[in-house]
């Protein structure tokens, strides 16, 4: 008990494994696979994986930390939401309560999960009783918005987003509505940025696909390296959400740390933490 499990939901965007994978690979005690035994996405669509990355896990994985957990995952009498939040509990049952329970996207890159597990690390007691001391761990998307002809796009302001708990009673995707609480940990996310033909697909077939605004995708055309600027109010639900965008010049995710750790716009703060940390404690102390 007390291991480090990361589970990811395998789907039609598997190639992106390629780069969320090897991140957490050292760190982690063991990888699940979640995969619809039918090969089918929670809009009944159904995609194919080419072996070939099957023949690339098997090379990459030499610590044998990789289990894939097949299941039936779309149930058409369910919501797309409800069927993404109804797959994550059954990964992380499976995963085991008593660990800590890591959900990773494919689209996302932790820029230095060493870092995270080791702020994890700290909060392990409440491994001992998770049902009674239930509790998610934040970090901060930094959004990579779209690439371009010489580098990408991003969401110019670190986003929350819950990646860890100990007691996997999700109510919506993988969050679970107890405590949070927040470490200082970047994870660079490819959300929407594909190609236009990825980007469509995607829309079809994720957990959001009815709450996408009209005005989304003709913004996601138009936007440029060279016009950005211009532009305002790019979230794909509301669209102020995602205000302003700013520029990688680099196409090369791996390269995006050290961008990251000279950019003071992108560093989170001691104080921010422990504000945003101490009014979780204060708003969940008497419950």
């Amino acid at each position: 008990m007390k291991k480090i499990h990361v589970g990811f939901l395998f789907s039609y965007d598997y190639e992106l494994l390629k780069l969320a994978i090897p991140p957490i690979y050292n760190e982690a005690d063991k990888i699940f696979l979640a995969i619809d035994e039918n090969y089918k996405t929670w809009s009944g669509n159904t995609f194919t994986v080419d072996a070939s990355f099957f023949d690339w896990l098997k090379a990459f994985d030499k610590d044998n930390k990789i289990e894939f957990y097949k299941a039936n995952f779309y149930v058409p009498e369910l919501t797309t939401t409800q069927m993404d939040t109804r797959e994550r509990k059954m990964l992380s049952e499976k995963m085991g309560i008593g660990n800590w329970l890591i959900q990773v996207d494919c689209d996302e890159y932790f820029v230095d999960f060493s870092k995270f597990v080791t702020q994890l690390r700290k909060y392990d007691h409440y491994l001992d009783n998770p049902e009674k001391n239930k509790i998610q761990i934040a970090a901060f998307w930094l959004i990579i918005y779209k690439h371009t002809t010489n580098g990408m796009l991003y969401v110019n302001k670190p986003m929350k987003a819950i990646f860890a708990t100990n007691y996997p009673n999700y109510k919506a995707f993988r969050r679970t509505n107890e405590r949070v609480i927040y470490v200082d940990s970047l994870v660079l996310h490819e959300s929407v940025a594909r190609s236009e033909e990825e980007l469509r697909y995607k829309l079809k077939n994720w957990s959001h696909n009815t709450h996408v605004n009209d005005e989304f995708l003709n913004k996601w055309l138009t936007v440029n390296e060279n016009n950005y600027k211009e532009m305002s109010n790019f979230y794909y639900i509301e669209p102020n959400r995602w205000k302003t965008l700013d520029f990688f010049p680099t196409k090369d995710i791996s390269k995006i740390k050290d961008f990251t750790s000279s950019n003071k716009n992108l560093k989170l703060s001691k104080s921010f933490l422990f504000f945003k940390n101490f009014g979780q404690w204060f708003k969940f102390l008497f419950k």
